[in-house]
C-alpha cells in the first residue's frame, strides 16, 4: 500500500477520531411529553406512571405513585367517570386504555394485601382544620398529614365519605385516620371562626357536600308522598330502608334521579319513571347511566314535568321545544298512577357555618376563590361542592390535593406554582406500527335480571391476570420506556444506554443528525431540533 500515495489507510481503531458528529444540520434530544391521560384526569393522577409500574406487576408500587395524588382508588374506580379514556391514544388504534378498572383493582388490592399510608417523616407544629368528609375534605386531610401538619377532619355525620357513602358498596377510609388524622363524626361547625378560635388553628379547608335538596312546588293532597332524593339515599345506609311504594315517578334528570330510579327497581317498585322537562340529549346525566337504567327497566317521560299529585296520581304536562331549543308548555296532560314522588332537582350547600366571615363572598350558592383556592377571608379556603365546579368525585379529590399544596404553602410563607406543563403527546407524534393489536378487556357485567333484585356491584372488577394485560395496553405517550429501539437502529453507535430507569444519552460528537431515532421511536420520546449556528 505504500507504493500508492494517493491511497488513503486507517489504522485500526482509528475511526474514533473522525467525529461525524460535525457533519449534521439538525440533532435529536430526548422530550418528556404530557400524556393525553393525565392532562384530562381531574384528580391529576399520573396514570402512566402507575401503569408503568402495574404492567411489571408491582402493584404496590403501582398503588404507593397512584396515591400521591388520590388517596382513593377503590372508591375513584367505581365512580369515576374515566375523562382519561375519552382522551387515550390508544382508543385511534383499537380501544382505550380501561384506566379506569386497573384503578379500581389497585384500590381493592391495596385492601386485600394492607397496604397502609405512610406517617409524615417530621412534624411541621401547623394546624389544620378540615370541614366536611366526603371526598374533597378526605383528600386534602390526606395530603394535608403528608406534608407532616396536624389535621383534624370534622364532619355533622355519623361516618365519614360523605355522598360517596350512598352510591360505593366498598369503601375505606381508615388509612387516612392511620396516618394521623384526628376525625370527629357528629360534630357539625356552625360557625367557623368560633370553632377556628377554640381549636387554634393556623388554616381551614372548607369540603361541606351539597346535601340540602332543593324543592320543586307542587299542588299535593294531604295523602301525597312527596320525598327528596338525597333522604331516600342516605335511608339506604340504616337498617329501615325508605317505602316507596310499587309505582315510583322521580322528577329529575341528574345523575342522581337515575341512582334513585334504580334504588327503586332493588327495592320492588314495578313502576320506576324518570320525568325530565328537557330530552334526553340535554339529560345532565352520562350517557352511560341513562343506558343502564334503561337496560333495568327504568322508564322515561321526556320533554315532561309534574303539575300536581293526588290520590295516588299525578298530573303530567308534555312539553315542546322552541325555536331556541327550550321547553314550553304545551295545555297536553296526562295521567299516571304513582305511590311516591322523589325530587331529584339538585341539591344546595349549607352554608350557615359562614356567617359572619369577614370579606368571604358568596354567589349563587357557593363560595367564590381564587386560583390558590383561598376565600376572601385570610386563612380560610374552600374546594369540592362548595365551589363553582362540576360535582363529582374526580374533582372533589382533585380540589383537596390543590387545596393542600396551597395551605402548605402559605403556612409557610411562600405561594404555590404548578410546575409547566408539557407538551401534550397527540397520536400523530407516535409510532404505532410497533405496538401489537390488544383489544381491551370486557369486565364481566350482572345480568339484567339480576340487577333488579339485587345490590350487588353491577360492573366486576378485574383479576390480576387481565389487569396486567390492561395495563400493559398502554402505549407510554411521549415518555421513554426503554424500548432500546433508538440503541439499535442509530447507524452511528451514538445512543449510549444510562442504566435501567436512567433511560439514554446521545454522544454528540458521532450523532450525525439522520433522524432515524426519533422516526423509529414508538412513543414519540425523541424529537429533532436545529444544531445551533
Amino acid at each position: 500500500m505504500s507504493d500508492h500515495p494517493f491511497a488513503i489507510t486507517l489504522d485500526v481503531g482509528s475511526s474514533l477520531a473522525n467525529q461525524t458528529g460535525s457533519w449534521r444540520a439538525e440533532r435529536p434530544l430526548y422530550v418528556d411529553r404530557l400524556p393525553p391521560c393525565n392532562n384530562a384526569c381531574p384528580a391529576g393522577e399520573n396514570i402512566q406512571g402507575w401503569l408503568f409500574h402495574a404492567e411489571s406487576g408491582d402493584y404496590e408500587k403501582a398503588w404507593r405513585v397512584l396515591t400521591v395524588d388520590n388517596p382513593l382508588p377503590g372508591c375513584m374506580g367505581r365512580v369515576c367517570y374515566h375523562p382519561c379514556e375519552s382522551k387515550c391514544n390508544r382508543a385511534e388504534a383499537d380501544s382505550a386504555v380501561g384506566i379506569n378498572s386497573v384503578e379500581r383493582f389497585l384500590g381493592d388490592e391495596a385492601i386485600r394485601q394492607g397496604w397502609k399510608f405512610a406517617k409524615p417523616a417530621v412534624e411541621t407544629g401547623k394546624r389544620v382544620l378540615v370541614v366536611g368528609a366526603g371526598p374533597s375534605g378526605l383528600s386534602a386531610a390526606y395530603h394535608l398529614r403528608r406534608m407532616g401538619h396536624t389535621v383534624v377532619l370534622q364532619d355533622a355525620g355519623p361516618k365519614p365519605g360523605g355522598m360517596m357513602r350512598f352510591g360505593i358498596h366498598k369503601y375505606r377510609f381508615q388509612r387516612i385516620v392511620d396516618m394521623g388524622v384526628e376525625l370527629k363524626l357528629n360534630a357539625k361547625v356552625d360557625n367557623v371562626l368560633d370553632t377556628k378560635k377554640e381549636g387554634k388553628f393556623d388554616a381551614v379547608f372548607l369540603a361541606v357536600g351539597a346535601h340540602i335538596a332543593k324543592r320543586a312546588f307542587i299542588p299535593a293532597g294531604s295523602a301525597s308522598k312527596i320525598l327528596d332524593a338525597v333522604s331516600v339515599l342516605r335511608s339506604m345506609e340504616g337498617e329501615d330502608k325508605p317505602l316507596l311504594g310499587r309505582k315510583v315517578v322521580i322528577y329529575g334528570g341528574g345523575n342522581t334521579a337515575l341512582d334513585v330510579a334504580r334504588t327503586a327497581k332493588r327495592l320492588g317498585a314495578t313502576e320506576s319513571i324518570i320525568v325530565y322537562r328537557r330530552t334526553r340529549a340535554k339529560m345532565p346525566a352520562h350517557d352511560f347511566e341513562v343506558e343502564e337504567a334503561l337496560e333495568e327497566g327504568v322508564m322515561m317521560k321526556w320533554l315532561s314535568t309534574i303539575k300536581r299529585m293526588d290520590d295516588g296520581q299525578i298530573t303530567v304536562e308534555k312539553m315542546e321545544l322552541d325555536d331556541k331549543g327550550f321547553p314550553q308548555p304545551t295545555g297536553k296532560f296526562e295521567t299516571l298512577e304513582a305511590d311516591s314522588v322523589v325530587l331529584a332537582l339538585g341539591q344546595d350547600v349549607d352554608l350557615g357555618l359562614l356567617d359572619g366571615v369577614p370579606g368571604l363572598m358568596i354567589k349563587d350558592g357557593v363560595v367564590e376563590v381564587g386560583r390558590n383556592m383561598m376565600t376572601g377571608a385570610e386563612g380560610i379556603f374552600a374546594g369540592g361542592d362548595m365551589v363553582p365546579s362540576e360535582r363529582t368525585v374526580t374533582v372533589a379529590v382533585g380540589h383537596g390535593k390543590k387545596a393542600a399544596r396551597h395551605i402548605d404553602a402559605w403556612l409557610n410563607g411562600k405561594v404555590y406554582q404548578p410546575a409547566e406543563k408539557h407538551e401534550i403527546a397527540t397520536f400523530d407524534k407516535l409510532n404505532t406500527w410497533y405496538y401489537s393489536d390488544a383489544p381491551g378487556t370486557v369486565r364481566p357485567v350482572l345480568d339484567t335480571v339480576r340487577r333488579q333484585t339485587t345490590f350487588e356491584e353491577v360492573v366486576a372488577g378485574l383479576d390480576e391476570s387481565n389487569a396486567l394485560y390492561e395495563a400493559r395496553r398502554c402505549l407510554s405517550c411521549g415518555n421513554c420506556f426503554e424500548c432500546d429501539n433508538c440503541y439499535g437502529v442509530c447507524p452511528d453507535n451514538a445512543v449510549i444506554k444510562l442504566g435501567a430507569g436512567d433511560r439514554f444519552r446521545f454522544n454528540y460528537d458521532y450523532c450525525k443528525g439522520c433522524g432515524v431515532c426519533a422516526q423509529e421511536c414508538p412513543c414519540g420520546a425523541i424529537v429533532m431540533v436545529p444544531e445551533a449556528t
